[in-house]
């Protein structure tokens, strides 16, 4: 599921260049063309909306014969429908629960996200022990903790959890502009051309490439792993670090009691596409340690979170994307 999407499309790019994987059916609602481009002509394509009235038992159907699933959907917008993200997000997980086992399928890889964990006060790296119930002012933290109970309870089905970092990408630049920056936002200028980039006081953030979060994803299924994982690239990105990208080195803080009521008025004014819950997670989320994905996946990525970020940024100002409908390029690029 998902698998139109842009973690999805890093997936099936990784799975195509596999030989140990011999099949693989991609579930989406949003499909690619009817003879679809690489990666996507490597899947069989089956169209469903994971929270739709029959959606249990077409995934059974699609899910017949599989060895291993990998649940990927998620919604992140339309932000202000609080009722249809958690359609998606929660009530459809649980129907890909449900069709694994009407399936007979034993293993369940899913994407859960650093969004997931409780606050952390600090910034030491946290292992996969750190409690999980979320960001309670962030909507996405609320539904990606509500996951994790829910696949805490299925004790008849092995099951991976991949808890990431923010995954970027270049192919995945548009896709990623539309759903947080919105029209307005200067993304040509974001090639260093900006004046200084404000920054709130106290933000650091981790991040992976799409390619080593499909390597990862890869592990877990041939391996048939259980459990969580923590996925994120080398570094922290910290002010500087995004200013050296965005802005040529230049960025001034600002107190988040500032940037939050902005921010929440941009999004009432429908401005800004995502709300201040992204704030608060983002300012609460812990640091990840990777270590147990290092021993038990052989995580070891090839993208440092700057180089993962240069990448991301070069796509958005490009208008960079692909042949999935979630990934469509900027229009006249």
């Amino acid at each position: 599921m998902g698998a139109s999407g842009n973690v999805g499309t890093a997936v099936l790019r990784r799975f195509a260049a596999d030989e140990t994987v011999t099949s693989v059916v991609g579930v989406a609602r949003r499909v690619p063309s009817a003879v679809p481009p690489p990666p996507y002509d490597v899947a069989r394509w089956v169209q469903c909306d994971v929270s739709g009235p029959y959606a249990t038992e077409q995934l059974a159907s699609a899910f017949a014969g599989a060895d291993s699933v990998v649940h990927l959907a998620w919604a992140i917008q339309p932000s202000r429908n609080r009722g249809y993200l958690h359609d998606v997000n929660v009530t459809g997980s649980r129907n890909v629960v449900d069709a694994c086992r009407r399936a007979g399928v034993r293993h369940l890889v899913v994407a859960s996200s650093v969004g997931a964990y409780s606050p952390a006060p600090d910034d030491v790296p946290r292992s996969e022990a750190w409690a999980t119930d979320g960001v309670r002012s962030s909507s996405y933290s609320v539904d990606k903790a509500e996951v994790e109970r829910l696949l805490d309870d299925v004790p008849d089905l092995a099951v991976a959890r991949l808890r990431t970092a923010l995954v970027f990408q270049g192919s995945a630049g548009q896709e990623i502009a539309r759903y947080f920056l919105g029209p307005w936002a200067p993304k040509r200028a974001l090639r260093g051309h900006l004046g200084a980039l404000p920054w709130p006081a106290g933000l650091r953030l981790q991040a992976v490439h799409a390619s080593d979060v499909a390597a990862a994803y890869r592990e877990a299924v041939v391996r048939r792993a259980q459990g969580a994982f923590n996925i994120a690239g080398p570094g922290v990105l910290r002010g500087q670090d995004v200013a050296d990208v965005v802005a040529r080195g230049r960025f001034h803080e600002v107190p988040p009691t500032a940037v939050r009521p902005l921010l929440t008025a941009g999004w009432h004014a429908r401005v800004v596409p995502v709300g201040p819950g992204w704030l608060d997670m983002a300012l609460a989320a812990p640091l990840l340690d990777t270590a147990r994905a290092t021993r038990e996946l052989d995580f070891r990525p090839q993208w440092s979170a700057r180089d993962a970020l240069r990448d991301l940024v070069g796509g958005i100002a490009a208008g960079a994307g692909t042949a999935s409908p979630p990934l469509r390029p900027r229009r006249g690029r």
